[in-house]
């Protein structure tokens, strides 16, 4: 199975259904099931900005299953757009790159560690 590793808060805010979008430097044609796995990675500045939201932060871990549904490539009109969609979650940002529109997502508990790595890789079923 395929999956992507994120810091967090973001693994967990897709976790949990809060963040519609992963934001990227390069496309990618894929469409279909990926996990998500929360690397060793904390970007702390935020993990305070949702502190409220109460939730908890694995890392080394797989965190949910989604879709890549679509990709957009992000402007000024695509990022406004994005922004308002939940400021909260994606604030007043200009990006460049691609959106990754993510859908479908089911939440994973596991308790296996599991070492990220770059890109797009692969797992075993078994493995997670």
């Amino acid at each position: 199975m395929k999956v992507i590793t994120l810091k967090q808060p973001w693994a967990t805010l897709i976790a949990e259904g809060y963040k519609k979008y992963e934001f990227r430097s390069w496309d990618t044609n894929y469409r279909s099931e990926i996990l998500i796995h929360a690397g060793k990675g904390v970007d702390k500045a935020y993990l305070k900005k949702y502190e409220h939201l109460n939730l908890t932060y694995p890392t080394a871990r797989i965190v949910a299953k989604v879709s890549i549904v679509d990709t957009i490539k992000l402007n000024q009109t695509t990022n406004d757009q994005i922004n308002k969609e939940n400021e909260l979650i994606y604030g007043n940002y200009k990006r460049e790159g691609y959106a990754w529109k993510i859908d479908n997502v089911v939440k994973i508990n596991s308790n296996k560690e599991i070492k990220g790595k770059l890109s797009i890789w692969n797992i075993q079923e078994n493995e997670f």
